[in-house]
């Protein structure tokens, strides 16, 4: 446990460190949420019905930045060696780097997205599940990010790749999340949608760390 905490403070202070943290996150999200609206139309109530799905969706979009470097920095300065050879295992080191990057960036954006839904004429009412759906969404997609970023270790274009792996697997929170979210604007019964949001985030959670462990002993070998 000692070795764990040990990691996930390492991997907050990279993802802090140089200027980085949320601010990066932030900054894309913000202009995903003012460029979409362009594309809805100036209509308030048009814009008002389609914010929440904005909000979200734009959420999952920021998620992908900075994945690429999730172990490419360490597998190029050859800390991914000595990490396979410390007391955690490398399962435990994914989940540190997958944790750190959700606290870092993903915590910040589930913050931020009722703010925006609320800007682009969500009703209040929604703002609750939009925080809820945007924490453990932004958990899914740290663990969903880090599969990609492991699964294209060592590869050229790591970036084009991590998205092309990971977009497909961002799939499903993205529908069952924006479906919870209209269907309580509408009024509808929307627990549905969260518990199968809330299911997919555990299996996540709990099975892509074993594949991002294989395919790291994969590329270290």
């Amino acid at each position: 446990m000692t070795a764990f905490l040990i990691l996930l403070r390492r991997e907050l202070a990279l993802a802090w460190g140089k200027g980085g943290g949320p601010l990066l996150a932030l900054a894309f999200y913000a202009g995903v949420v003012t460029l979409l609206p362009m594309a809805a139309g100036r209509a308030p109530e048009k814009l008002a019905a389609v914010a929440p799905g904005i909000a979200w969706l734009a959420l999952a979009l920021s998620a992908l930045l900075s994945l690429e470097r999730l172990f490419e920095r360490d597998f190029e300065d050859g800390a991914l060696d000595l990490l396979s050879l410390g007391p955690a295992s490398l399962e435990a080191v994914a989940v540190a780097k997958c944790l750190a990057q959700w606290l870092a960036s993903g915590a910040p954006l589930a913050l931020a997205a009722p703010i925006a839904a609320l800007a682009l004429g969500a009703p209040a009412k929604i703002i609750p599940l939009l925080m809820i759906c945007g924490l453990f969404g932004g958990l899914a997609f740290a663990f969903l990010g880090g599969l990609g970023a492991s699964l294209a270790l060592g590869s050229r274009r790591g970036g084009l790749l991590v998205a092309v792996i990971v977009l497909p697997l961002y799939v499903p929170p993205v529908i069952f999340g924006a479906g919870a979210l209209d269907a309580l604007a509408g009024g509808l019964p929307w627990t549905g949608g969260l518990f199968l949001m809330l299911a997919y985030c555990l299996a996540a959670v709990g099975l892509s760390p074993l594949a991002m462990a294989a395919a790291c002993r994969n590329a270290l070998d």
